[in-house]
């Protein structure tokens, strides 16, 4: 039992007795009407993950959705990878992928560490899993209650997180499990029974937020009162319509924007947008709805961007520049 597990699910405290959509809420989605997405998009990103990144360089490429490969000197991490063609336990059903990945599986360096903020097809993809797993072991973090699930494919080295736990994984990366507003499940009676979160990456004077999925809420600023500003926010903007359905558990761009100043972020990036449908906007509209939403925030476009799938970006200290 805690402020969020009740013995039998996991549950949001900020929803204060409100509901997530349920699964008749989801079957009512699937008959209204959605924007339609082109079938086949070009990636205009040209991935350098075989860069030579100096002491205090940290390297953010964008794959796709919610993954990117951030690599520090000699530590590669991997949030949320999804290389398969759907997102769903299904090869002839479910959402279907518009764009390749913005980097081949088969080009990425070693990874060291894979960070999976919950269960959902879209953010833990297990073929994906196999395949890096085949290539090099690395270590994984999960919410409570996944670690199994990631065992009984072969992956040995597990670490499962609550809210606010934290790892070592080397003398100089360390990992805080923070709290979103969200859910989990990957079937009809699994629902919640596993956690959900963020994450609060920290290596030496660098810190990285990994946002997963999350609806807007208080953690933002609680996160960043507890752990302090993170220099580089990594924040859903897609994902958000219609708002009756998607609000409690996605974040629509104005709310990315504001949780970006929540967070006081030097840096944030916008993720989870353009590569599978899982809603009813448009696969423009996201970047868009954000445009418009800098403006009526006042933060600078330079403050809050976006990359092209296979792009990437070399920071040196973004803090002290």
């Amino acid at each position: 039992m805690s402020d969020h597990y009740d013995g039998k699910k996991f549950f949001n405290p900020t929803l204060k007795g409100k509901s997530k959509p349920s699964f008749m809420d989801a079957l009512s989605l699937i008959r209204e009407g959605r924007e339609a997405w082109p079938e086949n998009n070009e990636n205009r990103g040209t991935p350098r993950i075989n860069e030579s990144l100096g002491p205090n360089e940290v390297s953010i490429t964008f794959v796709n959705h919610a993954t990117f490969l951030i690599q520090f000197r000699g530590f590669n991490i991997l949030t949320d990878p999804i290389w398969s063609k759907r997102a769903s336990p299904f090869s002839w059903i479910g959402p279907n992928r518009v764009r390749e990945p913005g980097v081949k599986i088969e080009d990425l360096p070693k990874i060291d560490l894979v960070i999976i903020s919950h269960n959902h097809y879209d953010h833990l993809d297990v073929k994906t899993l196999k395949t890096l797993n085949d290539l090099s072991p690395f270590k994984v973090i999960v919410p409570l209650g996944d670690k199994s699930l990631i065992e009984s494919i072969g992956i040995k080295d597990v670490h499962e997180l609550d809210w606010w736990e934290e790892v070592r994984i080397s003398e100089d990366i360390q990992i805080t499990f923070t709290p979103t507003q969200h859910g989990s499940a990957r079937g009809v009676f699994d629902r919640d029974k596993s956690l959900w979160g963020s994450f609060y990456i920290k290596n030496k004077s660098r810190s990285i937020y990994f946002g997963g999925d999350a609806g807007y809420s208080k953690y933002f600023k609680e996160t960043r009162e507890r752990l302090g500003a993170p220099e580089i926010a990594l924040l859903g903007i897609g994902a958000y319509n219609p708002r009756w359905f998607m609000k409690s558990i996605h974040m629509n761009p104005l709310e990315a924007v504001i949780a970006h100043k929540d967070l006081e972020a030097k840096l944030s990036i916008g993720m989870h947008y353009g590569t599978f449908q899982l809603s009813s906007e448009g696969i423009d509209e996201p970047l868009k709805d954000l445009e418009k939403a800098l403006i009526r925030e006042n933060v600078s476009s330079d403050d809050f961007v976006t990359l092209h799938e296979g792009e990437t970006r070399i920071y040196g200290d973004l803090i002290n520049d």
